[in-house]
């Protein structure tokens, strides 16, 4: 009888990790609350991707639409607020991802991340902003969402907004 048992549970979990697997990244946002913007469309003379090859260069990103996050982290802005702006300019940039490729489930993995938080003088704690977007990307790709990254403070960015980042990601082959 135990051995019955203990055979059904590696195979239900084995079946569950297999279908976890073949979810998308959209499926597994969606399960996990997360909603997709509408891609932005550039506000000066740039685009917001360049696909060479493989990979998909992604312009720096605010969160999209409007009300955003304004103010400087660590005097504005708790780390708290930083975090969840970070994670809203995620969700933009994956919607640039999919309004670029076509699909989430194209991104192989991320390749780099710069992260620039606006903030104080004597701030210091800028991974812990930076991880908003991270954790988003892990909700979305898996270890694959983890890419090389930087995190940085900046006296100012466009528009006040709190943070902005920009990414490479690589892309399945054709």
């Amino acid at each position: 009888m135990r051995t019955t048992v203990l055979i059904a549970t590696f195979a239900a979990l084995c079946f569950s990790t297999v279908r976890a697997m073949a979810e998308t990244p959209e499926q597994r946002l969606a399960a996990a609350g997360y909603t997709l913007p509408a891609p932005p469309a550039p506000v000066a003379t740039y685009v917001t991707s360049v696909r060479t090859g493989n990979l998909l260069f992604l312009s720096g990103h605010g969160e999209c639409g409007r009300p955003f996050t304004t103010g400087k982290v660590g005097g504005d802005l708790s780390v708290e607020q930083g975090a969840e702006s970070a994670e809203k300019v995620g969700l933009c940039m994956l919607a640039t991802i999919k309004s670029a490729v076509g699909e989430l489930s194209q991104v192989k993995r991320f390749v780099r991340i710069l992260g620039m938080v606006q903030s104080t003088e004597d701030f210091t704690d800028h991974p812990k902003v930076m991880n908003g977007f991270s954790d988003l990307m892990v909700v979305a790709f898996g270890e694959a969402g983890k890419g090389a990254r930087a995190a940085v403070g900046m006296q100012s960015l466009p528009s006040n907004i709190a943070v902005e980042i920009e990414a490479v990601v690589e892309l399945h082959g054709d």
